[in-house]
């Protein structure tokens, strides 16, 4: 008699001479028992609905009552930083961290993909690690219907496997948090994850941006600079050191040696770039448009008429900004996972047993890196799927 756990049903099921008996205390160790269980990602957005809020919006009403309030009492108010157009010291390691860990993200993944197979849909977002793409009919491009829904594969990229939306750069963060509609030509625009890294404290030739070493005032909702001292306030870069686990780059070597060394590196590099972008968003605030994937790094979003998506009449083609979240900025892509690398493709029938992962994750999982604990869970590693002449046995 063999036992088996599902997650999604905790149902028990006789099929012929067989007992599906899905318990997790068969599969369960020491190492993560402790470990909270994480579902399969939600399905695509509704893009007719707006994102949900990352905070709820009765608190985003108080407080908003409360700083209203607050320049009620006080016009002449002191900023605190980033908002006073200082850098924070303990920030300023993590900046160059997340920009030198998503340096080596980029570079390991160009390397891997001559080695690990992705491919992307010709027709859709949907991405599949492997050498042969998936059967599961969950195409929505053009045309899906005559295809029932099966996807067209083609080889990918390394913008499939992670992505990183653009935004505007800001030039000086605290007087002028907004770039309005006739600037959209000129201002560069990078991607936010480096942007928020900048704003932190990291200094790239290519987008500089103002350094104060004198805090400015916010009078009457209005930003002003007493002192015109504006200078690179290089004592706080110099006092904190940059020699962080991670931060170091990945050489030749590496990047051409093992290939289950060179997962491992890739993984570690991007843990240390997404722990460190929360890290990094908890100070220094990040919108995201409500309907559409646009991102602006700053205290608001931009004023560029550019959004398409639902309802952008009734808002003159401004974004619908809001909080933003970490997957935001960064983009998961999340894949099936798969076990047998050179097994046949994913049923569409057994999709109820497959599991999920960033698609970063399971590339370095299919190169020879070890399982993260976080993700465990949501690949469902411990569900065995049936055979296909079984399928209809379950319940």
């Amino acid at each position: 008699m063999r036992y088996y756990y599902m997650w999604s049903s905790q149902k028990i099921a006789s099929t012929r001479g067989r007992l599906f008996l899905y318990s997790r205390s068969f599969f369960s160790s020491d190492t993560h028992k402790d470990l909270s269980y994480v579902d399969l990602p939600r399905p695509a957005r509704d893009k007719s609905k707006r994102k949900p809020y990352p905070t709820p919006m009765k608190v985003l009403i108080q407080r908003a009552k409360l700083e209203k309030e607050a320049r009620k009492l006080n016009p002449c108010r002191t900023l605190e930083p980033p908002d006073n157009g200082l850098l924070i010291p303990e920030f300023v390691p993590i900046a160059h961290q997340v920009y030198k860990a998503r340096t080596n993200l980029l570079d390991g993944l160009s390397k891997l993909l001559n080695v690990v197979d992705v491919k992307r849909c010709r027709f859709c977002s949907e991405v599949h690690v492997g050498h042969v793409g998936h059967e599961i009919r969950t195409c929505t491009g053009p045309r899906s219907g005559l295809r029932n829904a099966m996807h067209v594969w083609t080889n990918g990229k390394v913008v499939d496997v992670v992505g990183f939306p653009l935004c505007f750069h800001l030039d000086d963060r605290a007087k002028k948090p907004r770039v309005v509609h006739d600037e959209r030509s000129t201002v560069k625009r990078l991607p936010a994850i480096v942007e928020l890294c900048i704003q932190a404290g990291l200094d790239l030739p290519k987008y500089p941006t103002m350094r104060r070493t004198r805090p400015v005032h916010s009078i009457e909702g209005r930003i002003v600079e007493f002192d015109d001292d504006s200078a690179s306030n290089n004592d706080i870069r110099d006092e904190v050191s940059m020699d962080l686990p991670g931060s170091e780059c990945l050489d030749s070597e590496e990047l051409t040696g093992d290939i289950t060394e060179l997962s491992i590196k890739i993984l570690e590099s991007w843990f240390i770039m997404k722990n460190g972008a929360e890290e990094l968003m908890k100070k220094f605030s990040v919108q995201t448009c409500g309907y559409c994937p646009e991102v602006q790094v700053g205290p608001k979003g931009h004023k560029v008429r550019m959004c398409k998506a639902a309802k952008h009449q009734f808002r003159d083609g401004l974004h619908a900004w809001q909080e933003a979240t970490i997957e935001d900025i960064i983009g998961m892509n999340y894949v099936w996972h798969v076990r047998d690398r050179d097994g046949p493709a994913l049923r569409n029938e057994l999709k109820r047993y497959y599991g999920k992962a960033p698609a970063v994750v399971e590339l370095c999982v299919q190169a020879g890196a070890p399982i993260p604990d976080e993700f465990r869970s949501m690949m469902r590693l411990d569900v065995v799927s049936p055979d296909r002449d079984e399928v209809d046995l379950v319940a």
